[in-house]
């Protein structure tokens, strides 16, 4: 499908889950080649902040991969492989792994961590690009609408 010479009415009548769908496809494959393009993947950058305590870790304690793909569980991909990416982290020093097979950040990871982030904001502004945010906050807003009449509690 695509709205090339479409009218408002027909696009109107178009399905949301298809284009949600695409949506979700386009922006998760834009993200993941911006940050390839600066050495990481989206799954190391998650593993890194699941484990610091200046991000996602309340405690800064380590976990294993099972604990951290249940953290991860709303966000994490089929196809991410986390036990195989966590090899990667640890080989660069990055994490280091207990005897009990805890996941732990180390100085250089969480230096590391920062430093992906601050890719963020200009990955952010590449995808809002010609959007104002009163039409993106209108945008998640009827996406939440129409969520919550679906009968689910996600929102």
């Amino acid at each position: 499908m695509t709205t090339q010479h479409i009218s408002d009415a027909a696009l109107a009548a178009q399905p949301a889950a298809y284009w949600t769908g695409v949506a979700h496809e386009a922006l998760i494959a834009f993200t993941r080649a911006r940050q390839a393009e600066h050495g990481f993947t989206q799954p190391q950058y998650w593993l890194l902040r699941n484990l610091s305590k200046n991000d996602l870790s309340s405690d800064g304690r380590g976990m294993t991969i099972p604990e951290l793909q249940q953290a991860m569980s709303s966000y994490i991909r089929r196809e991410d492989d986390l036990k195989a990416e966590a090899e990667v982290l640890l080989e660069r020093g990055w994490l280091t792994c207990d005897s009990s097979g805890r996941l732990w950040i180390t100085e250089a990871g969480d230096e590391a961590r920062a430093d992906f982030k601050q890719h963020a904001p200009a990955i952010r502004n590449r995808i809002h690009q010609g959007i104002a945010d009163a039409d993106y906050v209108t945008t998640l807003k009827v996406l939440q609408q129409m969520i919550r009449n679906t009968g689910s509690t996600m929102v």
